[in-house]
């Protein structure tokens, strides 16, 4: 194999999902220790959408190519024993592509059992929920948590992932996925209503941990949620996706306010989750990201947990994709698929 050519999104500025652009190039056979992935099934995430604004915290300059994470299948590598390997990669960008140029170390191997958009929506999903209930949080079975917007990618694989833990589970969402939260295993709460409320009637004594990608204002009533010896995971600032300025400074307020929070005599803990935390140490990251996501992927195969996805869409109708993802109106998960 000499080149191929693959179909890759760019994402030019902080563009409307209708500008980014479907694009070509050759890629080369892949070096010594690296391999070509056919990109099967890629997510939309939050993490997208807050780069189509300009918004992520650390996204590289425009243009680039986004794709957060990756399903698919090696079908060049100088280790013969990889190819027509199936295996899932995070990214954090240039996973919308029809082929990817990947470090061999970074691939994880699939589940033949598990469908490519099934197994996607448990990557960058799967590791997040798994490693903030067990590794930050660290929830005992028969604990009670708060999980807020659980009928998201990452909320609703946290609710699920929980539930099979003996964790019982509160979960915010809005009227119109009632349904599908209660199906999942919570207890359905309004968020447009009194959370802090609905929460305390069906926990008088606190919860023990509160998972929490919103930010903003609410932040406060989510540590306040919480019981002696409680938890608070925050991974996200939501509430501040459209706000202009620097991208930044909602996530140095939340920072401040986190650790003035630890700081205090309170009986309560608050983190932030950072997904790439640790990975200077590389050999380490790459064997807890491996460790977790196989544990993931191994109750996705026994049926203990349920893939999520809202919709499959082709990679080339990529802004209809971006649309759905931002519309609020699903549930799980939005993946783009190979044609």
């Amino acid at each position: 194999m000499n080149t191929t050519t693959a179909t890759e999104i760019v994402l030019p500025g902080r563009v409307d999902p209708s500008g980014l652009l479907v694009t070509h190039r050759e890629i080369s056979a892949p070096a010594p220790g690296r391999a070509l992935v056919r990109v099967d099934a890629s997510g939309v995430s939050f993490a997208e959408q807050q780069m189509r604004r300009g918004k992520y915290f650390d996204q590289p300059p425009f243009p680039f190519v986004p794709g957060y994470d990756l399903v698919g299948t090696v079908i060049a590598a100088d280790d013969a024993t990889l190819i027509g390997q199936r295996v899932a990669a995070l990214t954090k960008t240039g996973g919308w592509s029809s082929h990817v140029d990947l470090d061999a170390a970074d691939l994880v191997p699939v589940p033949d059992t598990l469908d490519a958009a099934d197994a996607e929506t448990f990557v960058v999903n799967g590791v997040t929920a798994w490693q903030m209930l067990h590794r930050v949080a660290d929830v005992a079975s028969g604990a009670t948590i708060l999980v807020h917007g659980a009928n998201g990618g990452v909320g609703s694989t946290l609710v699920q992932l929980a539930r099979a833990a003996g964790i019982h589970v509160i979960g915010t969402a809005s009227t119109r996925h009632a349904g599908a939260v209660t199906a999942l295993g919570a207890t359905w709460v309004d968020y447009r209503a009194d959370v802090p409320h609905q929460v305390r009637a069906l926990a008088p004594k606190g919860v023990d941990a509160v998972f929490d990608h919103i930010g903003g204002p609410g932040i406060s009533d989510s540590f306040g949620l919480l019981a002696d010896g409680g938890t608070l995971v925050s991974y996200g600032t939501a509430a501040t996706k459209n706000d202009e300025g620097d991208s930044r400074l909602p996530v140095l307020k939340l920072f401040a306010r986190l650790l003035w929070w630890n700081m205090l005599p309170n009986k309560r803990s608050a983190h932030f989750y950072n997904l790439w935390a640790g990975k200077r140490h590389i050999s380490r990251f790459r064997a807890r990201l491996a460790e977790d996501l196989a544990q993931v992927f191994a109750l996705a195969a026994a049926g203990t947990v349920t893939a999520q996805v809202a919709a499959r869409i082709p990679l080339t109708d990529v802004a209809r994709a971006m649309e759905l993802a931002e519309s609020g109106t699903v549930t799980g998960k939005v993946v783009l698929v190979s044609a």
